[in-house]
């Protein structure tokens, strides 16, 4: 209702070019008012627009056929990381046609990382990029190891999510172990205190838990609860090392 009476005041006061000035801005008062009045549902009801399941499927394949081509060559054992994954989050059916369009992929389509990311930058959520990441490391750590020229490749697809260094780091920290690892996955230098450590395991288990994941795509929500895992199993391993409660 709002939209349509700023229209008519912005035509009274500047005519054609003000009515559709108003009806921009009463659109997005309306918005507003039917929001609670969250200042993020807002901004994402104007900004954000939903992307179909079958957009994300081929958009999340062409990602890891990026990653599976990263070191120059297809490896069967990635291959097969990806068809099981999606075996058992889909079913044979469904999981079947999938594949046969990711084949396609891997074999005939020149795919620019870049597009894609952008693409999806524009509508998903932070949090989906993050365990979209987290699958594509799980793909290129199937064959036993991260060679650089994948590491390579995810940090570039990262930097096109808007994944930030510490998330990035994280993130690598499960599939490249060291010896800080826990530290690394919980974002936090080894010298950090104990109450540091509480905090920090606080504030990733609350970023990292599934049910900030909105999606359909069940992929990237078994991802999320991996991922969690792998925070809750961080912390664990420090508190042995240190002896917390």
């Amino acid at each position: 209702m709002i939209k349509w009476i700023a229209a008519f005041i912005g035509y009274y006061l500047f005519r054609f070019p003000g009515a559709i000035l108003g009806f921009i801005v009463g659109t997005f008062l309306d918005n507003m008012g039917g929001s609670g009045n969250n200042p993020r549902s807002i901004f994402e009801n104007v900004t954000r627009q939903s992307v179909s399941p079958a957009d994300f499927e081929l958009n999340l394949l062409s990602l890891c056929s990026i990653i599976i081509k990263a070191d120059g060559q297809v490896n069967q054992r990635e291959l097969d990381y990806v068809r099981q994954y999606f075996l058992s989050t889909y079913g044979k059916e469904k999981a079947n046609a999938i594949f046969r369009t990711f084949n396609d992929v891997i074999k005939n389509r020149e795919i620019s990382a870049q597009h894609i990311c952008n693409f999806m930058v524009q509508r998903t959520r932070y949090e989906v990029r993050l365990q979209m990441l987290h699958f594509l490391f799980g793909i290129a750590q199937s064959d036993g190891q991260v060679s650089k020229a994948e590491i390579q490749k995810l940090r570039e697809i990262a930097g096109y999510f808007r994944v930030n260094q510490h998330d990035f780091e994280s993130i690598m920290a499960m599939f490249i172990k060291s010896t800080d690892n826990s530290y690394k996955i919980l974002e936090i230098e080894k010298t950090a205190t104990d109450d540091e450590v509480k905090k920090a395991y606080r504030k990733m288990a609350k970023k990292y838990h599934p049910d900030r994941v909105v999606t359909e795509n069940e992929a990237i929500r078994n991802g999320a609860e991996e991922k969690f895992k792998e925070v809750q199993k961080a912390y664990e391993t420090i508190q042995k090392e240190r002896g917390l409660s």
